[in-house]
């Protein structure tokens, strides 16, 4: 699929998210689909997009041969893990330097998508790592293909969907855990997005 004709694709969801009443997304987490970024500024122009960082490990170690992948993972833990922005750069200065002549391909993606990367630095340590990765998403994919993978064949679309509906009422049931610091998070949230919370929660 090229550049253009996934832009295209996206386009269509999130048009069609929008047409069904979605006014408005403040951080959409998006795995390095290409054109997604792109048509989410298009339909949600406020919204701040961040890549998955968990999904930018996979790939780049994908590349790294396996007798380096625990020194480079040890390398590159405190580039994703650092306090501030500036901090994360010097330290993936030090990566590059350390890798960079080894797996150039690696370190030329984080550079390329570096902003997109480190979008969750702007917000408080607190609340970063729901935003950076999009684990709990596939965390619900996950259930959805342990439905589905014994069945064979679905006769129809609807039944399919049925299947899924029944499915994740009977997961969301076992969702009982607070969210950790949710009521930090969503009161920091207020503040970075003034405005675009009100009439949907109180704090």
């Amino acid at each position: 699929m090229s550049e253009t004709e996934g832009a295209h694709h996206w386009l269509s969801v999130l048009t069609d998210l929008h047409n069904r009443g979605i006014q408005d997304i403040l951080i959409a987490c998006v795995d390095g689909l290409k054109g997604f970024p792109e048509a989410i500024a298009s339909i949600f122009p406020q919204t701040k997009v961040q890549l998955c960082v968990v999904h930018q490990i996979r790939n780049s170690l994908r590349y790294i041969a396996s007798k380096d992948q625990k020194a480079f993972m040890a390398d590159l833990k405190p580039v994703y893990r650092a306090d501030t922005k500036a901090a994360a750069e010097l330290v993936l200065d030090e990566l590059e330097t350390k890798w960079g002549e080894k797996y150039p391909i690696v370190l030329e993606s984080w550079r390329s998508k570096w902003e997109l990367l480190s979008a969750y630095f702007r917000y408080p340590k607190a609340i970063r790592k729901p935003i950076y990765t999009t684990n709990a998403v596939e965390a619900v994919h996950r259930q959805f293909r342990t439905l589905t993978k014994t069945k064979g064949a679905f006769p129809n679309e609807n039944s399919l969907l049925k299947l899924l509906y029944i499915g994740i009422n009977q997961v969301s049931n076992k969702w009982t855990m607070p969210i950790s610091n949710w009521a930090l998070t969503i009161a920091q949230l207020s503040i970075y997005f003034k405005g675009r919370l009100d009439g949907i929660i109180k704090i």
